[in-house]
């Protein structure tokens, strides 16, 4: 899976059923998001170090979308245009939000319905300011 997310493939392609498996439902309004692997170098082709990976990892503010709990975006007083995103999606959310797990040694999380601030077509190069 972490190869997938590496070349921005749709994850759910490539998840071995071992780890598909392990992966939670999301209840309620939840959402469960994969997040990117972060690029190894930087534009001018140097090596970053590994803290500077996890950070990357870790304050990410896109991931995608794996499964929807079956509450999300259902309340037509709080979503009143619909779904502000489907399964499939990238998308951005607030920094850090969420509960952050791991599977497999990839990072996951599982964020609020109303954490979703845009759907992006191709998140590499959106990072965290």
């Amino acid at each position: 899976m972490a190869e997938a997310l590496a070349t921005q493939d749709t994850p759910e392609k490539e998840q071995s059923p071992r780890v598909a498996q392990t992966l939670p439902d999301p209840s309620g309004y939840r959402l469960l998001v994969a997040l990117p692997e972060p690029d190894e170098k930087t534009a001018g082709g140097i090596l970053k170090a590994n803290t500077t990976l996890k950070q990357e990892e870790v304050g990410s503010i896109t991931g995608f979308v794996l499964k929807i709990g079956p509450d999300a975006f259902q309340d037509p007083s709080r979503f009143p245009s619909g779904p502000y995103c489907k399964v499939g999606d990238w998308i951005m959310f607030r920094s850090y939000s969420g509960t952050r797990f791991t599977v497999a040694g990839k990072e996951f999380r599982l964020i609020n319905d109303d954490t979703v601030e845009a759907v992006v077509e191709d998140p590499r190069g959106i990072l965290k300011v």
